[in-house]
């Protein structure tokens, strides 16, 4: 019988992969006010600034030093193992899961490599930059393509497959979250309601670390191999 394996990870299963850090220690992001770049208003209000600040990002994960690390690879070593359905809930905007081999990846909080159409509610791949003068590929009009990011005060991505994976589940790992962010702090408690193993794996132990019954720390890029290690070794034994 397979074991159902949900992860939900977060900034810190990325930060040794060249990606820069999007909050810092003054709440700042990249230097910009929250509201500025990264809520429905700041968008309304100057969205010159929010189509830069996301083409600035996006044109990072194109940057040749910029790769998946051992902690992504583990995931993929955990999915193509037998025995083991992997589902991945990640709460990055990157792309990183996808480009080391992951298949079931759920973008929470959507993806910098998709713009939304605010005509037709359709997402479209894009890698490059877009703005108010780009022309949408799904209705050729100009102006409705917004950075298919959940901004602060809306609703995340895949909310009911999320809960329906952890209800499934046999194992939740959470991997570099803060346990700060909701509603993906919650789903420990959720998985813990329903009798479910749960791990965490992090640089330091999280604010809601007394929920989990594993705990791994360290680099994610060591941290995740360990972990992934023993979840197949105790499988064979």
């Amino acid at each position: 019988m397979k074991q159902n394996i949900v992860i939900l990870t977060g900034a810190g299963i990325s930060a040794e992969s060249g990606i820069k850090t999007f909050r810092d220690s003054n709440g700042l992001w990249e230097n910009h006010a929250i509201e500025d770049v990264a809520t429905p208003e700041g968008f309304a209000r100057n969205p010159s600034l929010v189509y830069r600040f996301y083409n600035a990002r996006r044109a990072q994960l194109h940057d040749k030093n910029v790769a998946p690390n051992l902690g992504h690879d583990a995931l993929v070593k955990l999915e193509q193992s037998d025995g083991f359905d992997v589902a991945i809930i990640t709460q990055n905007v990157d792309n990183l899961h996808e480009r080391a081999g992951s298949k079931k990846v759920l973008h929470m909080h959507g993806e910098l490599l998709s713009a939304l159409c605010m005509y037709s509610n359709q997402r479209t791949y894009y890698k490059d930059d877009f703005d108010h003068t780009t022309e949408c590929s799904c209705c050729q009009r100009k102006g409705g393509l917004r950075p298919d990011i959940v901004w602060f005060g809306e609703v995340p991505m895949y909310m009911d497959e999320i809960q329906s994976l952890i209800e499934q589940a046999t194992h939740f790992v959470a991997i570099g979250t803060s346990g700060q962010v909701y509603p993906a702090a919650g789903f420990v408690n959720f998985a813990k309601q329903l009798g479910i193993t749960t791990t965490e794996i992090n640089l330091v132990p999280s604010d809601n670390n007394y929920l989990f019954d594993h705990t791994y720390v360290g680099p994610a890029s060591e941290a995740v191999p360990q972990f992934v290690n023993d979840l197949i070794n105790n499988k064979n034994n």
